[in-house]
This record gives structure tokens, sequence and C-alpha cells, in this order.
């Protein structure tokens, strides 16, 4: 067959002329310019010699097969592609060449696993998941947010079943679930654009392969009903986690009333033991995000820590609200008595793992944090911060009649900025 190119649609919908397997079939080439549209009701074969470059809309009702190369145009944002079926029939997502789409709508309603996906599918836009849940076939199966991408709408009825792969270096909130759950997990952002985290989510227990019993001694108890996989496929740097609490999926013994305590946890592989990761809760978004970048990669769940032991009279005391509006109480993040460990360091970050402020010797001549920027990076210095959830990091030298050494303290503060 010869090849085609359309370069000019007028009509809003095209039914492709089927072949005689009642298929809409692609061997030439054809391009989908920007503000036109076409759809086939028919399974869609992309073979081997055909092209389809997707700058327009494109409706697919049925299956979709692709064996050539299905993409859009460098630097175009018009490309959108609809999966759709309203027969209560799951649509195949196959092929044995990779697939490029800006931005695609997931929209089917059947209940479970409507989108069979066996190709390597790669989203430079954003994933739309309206209706349906995307099954994610571990062999032949990949769902990849490229660096700029977005995943919008994702719900308990559409999300990704199976392992997401996001590039870049900016935050990701994760689609992933398992059934019938969405789980998202949150990546933070990290310095190098070549990173790339894989993520998946499993509605089971870790403790058959990460005992957990095997754990160190802040771990007062392991979510035995949950746990994600993340792990870096590619980059140099690191980045700070987010997990979820859900009541429907988290383990029982973690209820609202002791959620405060909760930490990320991680499966040291090589010390074959659970690790703690640290925690910063947010109660209003039922999150838990780890202290500072993750030590390693591989399983994540939650856990209880233990409760902290009450502290001497006189020692580090650390107000955690901040409330800068010239009342008086609580106008900066308060750490009394740290004026006597004077060899002391003071780091805020942000819930994405962005420092905002950093400083020596807190707290001398005014030297404290009253809401307002002051990072080095991503975020300007002098700009009054939002209201929200931030960390802290304080480390100072005690010394004793033993000697020096340095100690060690993390946790939460709540910024109230308006």
């Amino acid at each position: 067959m010869n090849s085609k190119r359309i370069s000019v649609i007028t009509a809003m919908s095209l039914l492709f002329i089927p072949s005689v397997m009642a298929q809409t079939v692609n061997k030439g080439q054809m391009v989908i310019l920007p503000k036109t549209e076409i759809s086939t009701l028919l399974d869609l074969q992309n073979k081997e010699s055909g092209v389809i470059i997707n700058d327009g809309v494109f409706y697919i009702y049925k299956d979709f097969h692709n064996d050539g190369l299905f993409d859009y145009s460098t630097n175009a944002t018009t490309g959108y592609a609809v999966f759709q079926n309203n027969t209560n029939q799951a649509q195949l997502l196959t092929g044995n060449k990779p697939s490029s789409f800006y931005d695609v709508l997931f929209d089917n309603n059947k209940q479970v696993s409507a989108f069979d996906l066996k190709n390597d599918m790669s989203i430079g836009g954003t994933a739309n998941f309206l209706n349906g849940v995307v099954l994610i076939d571990s062999l032949k199966g990949a769902l990849v947010f490229q660096k700029d991408a977005l995943a919008i709408n994702v719900s308990n009825a559409s999300h990704a079943d199976g392992e997401v792969e996001k590039i870049g270096n900016k935050a990701f909130e994760m689609p992933i679930g398992q059934d019938g759950f969405y789980r998202r997990a949150i990546i933070g952002t990290s310095e190098n654009i070549a990173n790339s985290f894989l993520g998946k989510y499993y509605h089971k227990n870790s403790n058959a392969n990460q005992p957990h019993l095997n754990k160190k001694e802040s771990i007062k108890f392991i979510d035995d009903k949950e746990y994600w996989t993340i792990t870096k496929n590619g980059g140099t740097s690191d980045i700070v986690l987010t997990l979820t609490w859900n009541e429907e999926t988290t383990a029982k013994e973690i209820t609202a009333e002791n959620a405060k305590d909760l930490k990320i946890v991680r499966w040291d592989k090589d010390l074959q033991i659970w690790v703690d990761e640290g925690g910063i809760v947010d109660l209003s978004t039922k999150t838990v995000t780890s202290i500072t970048k993750v030590g390693g990669y591989g399983v994540f769940t939650l856990a209880l820590g233990k409760e902290n032991t009450i502290v001497e009279i006189g020692d580090v005391v650390i107000y955690n609200g901040v409330t800068p509006n010239g009342d008086g109480d609580n106008d900066y993040f308060v750490i009394e008595n740290i004026q006597k460990y004077p060899n002391n360091t003071v780091e805020i970050y942000n819930r994405w793992g962005v420092k905002v402020f950093e400083t020596k010797n807190y707290n001398s001549s005014g030297n404290v944090f009253k809401g307002v920027s002051e990072g080095r990076v991503t975020v300007k210095k002098n700009d009054k911060l939002p209201t929200g959830t931030y960390y802290y990091i304080l480390k100072y030298e005690r010394v004793t009649k033993d000697g020096s050494h340095m100690e060690t303290k993390v946790g939460y503060l709540h910024l109230e900025n308006n």
C-alpha cells in the first residue's frame, strides 16, 4: 500500500474504513493536525510500516495495537488521545513498539481493569484518569511520565494498577493503587533532571519477604496491610518521599488518635532490617513525609514510632507553631534554651524537600525563622512563605564531662502566615 498523508481534515469526526477483519489498519503515514478530530469505532492497528503523528484529537473506542510509530510533533502540546468505551468491555492497549502521547484521557466504565496495558506508553503532557483502572502488565507494559507530565482526577475508580515511571526532577504524585484503591506516593523535587523513579503500590502484607520483627529500636509497629516500592532507575540525586494512610487499606492499629506518631520505614536489603526514615505528619491531608531525602530505595511502608522520652529540665524545648503576626506570641520559631549551645545549625524545608531556611548559631541577635524564605535554591529569598506544614532539622553540640557530641532533633512545624 502506498504511503498516505492526511494533511487537512475538515470533518469533526472521521470513521476509518474497516479492514475485512473489522479493524482500522494503518500501514502508511498519517498526520492529525491541530484542531482536527478523528475517531475509530474499531480496533486500531498501526502496522510496522505505519506512522501516526497525533497533534489533534484522536478518539479510540476499542483496542489499540502499535507496531509502528505513534507519536506527536516535537514541541507540540495539542495532541490528545481519548480512550473511551461505554460497553463495559476492557480496552487492550498493546503493541511491540513504544507509543508516545501528549495528553491522554482514560474513560471506560468497566468496573475492574478497564484498560489492559501491554505496551510502553509515554506521556508528555497530562494523563486524565476520568474513569477506569489501567492495569499495567508487569512484563509487557509500562506507563512513563516525562519530565513535565502530570496525572489528574486520579481516584479509586481510575488509577494505575502496576509500576509507574517518572522521569525528571520535578515533584510528582504517582497515580498508583491496587484492588480498587488509589494509594498515591509522592516523590519530591530533586537536583538531577536525568533522574528516573519507579513506583508501585501493593495492597498486601510485606512481612513474608521483609520480616517485621527485624526493625530498628525506634519502630513500634509496621503496617501489615500495604506497602510501596520506590526505586531509582536513573540519575544521581535523591528525593524526599511522601506516603498516605487510608482507613480502608491501612492497618487498623493505625488510628486517628495515634497517626501523629506515624513515620516512613524502609527495608534495608543489605542489613536485612527495617530502618526509620522519619515522618512529618499532616493530619489534614493524611500524609507522612520523610524527614530528609531517603537513605535508599526499595520497599517502603508506614509505621508507628515509639513515643519520645521526656527531656531533662533545662534541655532544648521546641515549639512547633509559628504565627508571625506581630502579637508577640510565637512570632518566630522558638527553640528554648538553644542559646546554651551556640554551635548549632537549623534547617527548615517545605513538604517537597526544598530548603527555605538555614542558619548557624540560631537565636543569637534575632537570628531566627520568621516565616520568610532564606533558602538558597528554588524558593526566592525574602519571600513570605505560604501557610502550611514544614519540617526542621536542628543540630547542636552538647558538651559534657565525657566530652562533646552532636545532638540532632527533627520534627515538623506549622506556619500560619496569613
